[in-house]
């Protein structure tokens, strides 16, 4: 799924309400609050408050000045369908906060992972002994590394002078490792397991007898 973060002027982004990317092209503009929008789209960028629509669902998203304001979802990609309620919970405030509290952010999706390591059959009392855990029964290297991308960074958060207070970047770039980490342990072995089933019993058991 290609996701193309929400950038005030450009014109087509990942629609932070329908998850589609689309087209905003339609761009309203005002330089005071009491002003009516004006549609011209070389005005934009220096507006004070601007609104695109998207072309797929029609919904508005608000801006002041580059920040995104309405829906709060801001550059963040949206969950992959495959992870847990818990887990999304956690995921969905991280993204609604990415602009206002970037370190608030990454400490959340560090509490997201240790959730999604409970679901994995960790204890959920120590994210770096679950990891371990999942290395030694054969969790992928690449897996691993992005669960300890996540945790670093997320532990940074809570620590004086470790990350800016104002570095987006930093905790955007975690919610892509949180979703390839839920694509990887839930929704592949999800998608092949049910394709395997789906083949025919002699064909499994002769499978079964080959690697016996």
């Amino acid at each position: 799924m290609t996701f193309v973060a929400p950038k005030r002027g450009v014109k087509s982004f990942t629609c932070p309400h329908c998850s589609v990317l689309a087209r905003h092209y339609h761009w309203g503009y005002a330089n005071e609050v009491n002003s009516p929008l004006r549609f011209a789209e070389g005005s934009v960028q220096q507006a004070t408050f601007s609104a695109s629509r998207c072309e797929h669902c029609e919904n508005l998203c608000l801006w002041f000045g580059d920040l995104l304001v309405y829906p709060q979802r801001n550059a963040a990609p949206p969950p992959n369908p495959e992870m847990p309620a818990e887990v999304k919970v956690d995921y969905e405030e991280a993204a609604r906060i990415l602009s206002l509290s970037p370190r608030g952010s990454a400490a959340l999706l560090r509490l997201a992972i240790q959730k999604l390591c409970v679901e994995l059959g960790g204890k959920g009392t120590n994210l770096n002994d679950d990891i371990a855990k999942l290395v030694a029964r054969g969790l992928p290297v690449q897996v691993q590394q992005a669960l300890d991308v996540v945790r670093v960074t997320g532990n940074n958060a809570v620590h004086p002078g470790q990350i800016a207070p104002e570095d987006t970047d930093t905790a955007a770039q975690l919610f892509p490792m949180v979703n390839i980490i839920v694509e990887y342990m839930i929704d592949m072995p999800k998608r092949i397991g049910s394709m395997y089933n789906a083949l025919p019993e002699g064909a499994r058991k002769a499978v079964e007898r080959r690697d016996a």
